[in-house]
């Protein structure tokens, strides 16, 4: 089962970006908070979204899907990016990953959206052929980039 995620959600959801991070080798660099996720969700001016996937059996939050709202001048109608989906390892392969996308692809029918994008790491072959076998296509052409601490700052008070 799928649902909307609630402030209640909001530590288990922490644990799981944080389990993200180390199944990424990258948890030094999982630096968010409770408080940070909760008021990204639900403060005054919430910046995401967030879906549970659900153990049938006894509700218990089994993994996650967390996006936001994105725009193509291109189409000129919003798209959703999807910034994390996370299934927990002892439950992958009970179809909780893919009726997370399933959710996010009724949003965007429904809405009127025209893009589900995402972002995968070159070498996570489970996820990238899961991905592939739903259809999904890699953006060939098209490289990534961010800044972040220093760089981010020197740009922005230069």
């Amino acid at each position: 089962m799928i649902r909307s995620a609630t402030p209640a959600d909001v530590p288990v959801i922490h644990a799981m970006v944080r389990e993200l991070a180390d199944y990424e080798k990258a948890l030094h660099e999982a630096r968010a908070t409770e408080v940070q996720l909760h008021e990204a969700l639900f403060g005054e001016r919430p910046a995401a979204c967030a879906h549970v996937a659900v153990d049938d059996r006894d509700g218990t939050p089994v993994g996650f899907a967390l996006w936001f709202l994105s725009f193509s001048t291109w189409r000129g109608v919003h798209g959703i990016h999807l910034e994390d989906l996370y299934v927990r390892p002892g439950h992958r392969g009970g179809g909780h990953g893919k009726a997370l996308l399933r959710t996010l692809a009724a949003l965007c029918v429904d809405r009127g959206y025209e893009r589900l994008e995402w972002s995968v790491l070159d070498g996570n072959e489970p996820s990238i052929a899961f991905y592939r076998a739903l259809g999904a296509r890699p953006q060939d052409g098209w490289t990534a980039y961010r800044l972040t601490d220093e760089p981010l700052r020197a740009l922005g008070t230069a």
